[in-house]
């Protein structure tokens, strides 16, 4: 059988998304010690001769957190400015971390409808590729401050799943690897079913495996399995293999790279066109 994995294997131009979920503890705190981790894995494939790009989450969070407000407020111009706040803490927080491994990073913050005019996004991409010819770890957020995801206007993307694959294609990665609480996709909530079966390779997305995400997310961030399916359905229409992991450890990233079963695989399509239902729970 066909080595699903391979392409994996031999990514080079990666996008890790990361959540509200992995980077807290449940208290809302910065969960230092797993962005460190996190900082020195994506250092470590820069090392290999890889390209990383980082798209996170967490600016809002973040900001609360500093400014030791206890509840997430209902105001939309709130929540934007503790976005503001957590943002430039967030960065700071990287810059130290990736700086301990040798590594720059670039703060870049994107709103849909610049993804979406021909020029500015013509700009974006020559930003990305001198940033990573320079050996720079750009730094992907949404711009909350102006697109939010309970704003619900035009111009934003809802959620950094959806933000992630857009990067992955705009810049032609090989490979988006998602990272979230769970070790990968499930075909019942794994949470609240103790036989839930995690499915590991997925050339195709069905109206099943939808059904099977709807409601999985959790409380920390705005999206859930159901935006994962949307990211991965993205990426994998452009030929781009997607790996849902789980962050808890962030050097689980590298042991997908060596080829380790690890999570889920959305298989990328050949020709951009996925016909039938292919899953399987075999990595081979």
């Amino acid at each position: 059988m066909p080595d699903v994995r391979g392409k994996v294997r031999e990514a080079r131009r990666i996008v890790v998304k990361v959540g509200t979920s992995t980077l807290t503890h449940g208290g809302g705190k910065v969960n230092l010690t797993r962005i460190d981790r996190l900082a020195g894995v994506l250092s470590e494939m820069r090392n290999m001769g890889r390209e990383a790009i980082l798209v996170t989450s967490g600016a809002v969070g973040i900001g609360l957190s500093k400014l030791r407000i206890g509840s997430r407020p209902k105001a939309i111009a709130e929540q934007q400015a503790a976005a503001a706040v957590g943002q430039c803490e967030l960065m700071h927080i990287y810059s130290r971390a990736f700086g301990d491994y040798g590594y720059n990073v670039a703060q870049v913050l994107l709103t849909r409808d610049v993804t979406e005019d021909a020029h500015k996004r013509g700009n974006i991409v020559n930003t990305m590729e001198s940033l990573l010819s320079w050996g720079v770890i750009p730094i992907i957020n949404e711009n909350d401050t102006v697109s939010i995801e309970e704003l619900k206007a035009v111009g934003n993307f809802g959620d950094n799943d959806t933000l992630a694959a857009a990067v992955s294609v705009l810049i032609k990665a090989d490979l988006l690897v998602i990272l979230t609480d769970q070790d990968g996709f499930y075909d019942s909530d794994p949470r609240k079913d103790a036989g839930a079966r995690k499915i590991d390779v997925i050339r195709d997305i069905s109206d099943e495996m939808r059904g099977f995400a709807k409601g999985a997310g959790s409380k920390a961030g705005t999206g859930g399995m159901a935006t994962k399916l949307e990211a991965a359905g993205t990426v994998m229409r452009s030929g781009i293999d997607m790996l849902l992991l789980n962050g808890g450890d962030p050097k689980i990233i590298l042991r997908a790279l060596e080829g380790g079963d690890e999570g889920s695989l959305f298989v990328g399509a050949h020709d951009g066109t996925h016909e039938g239902s292919h899953v399987s729970t075999h990595d081979g």
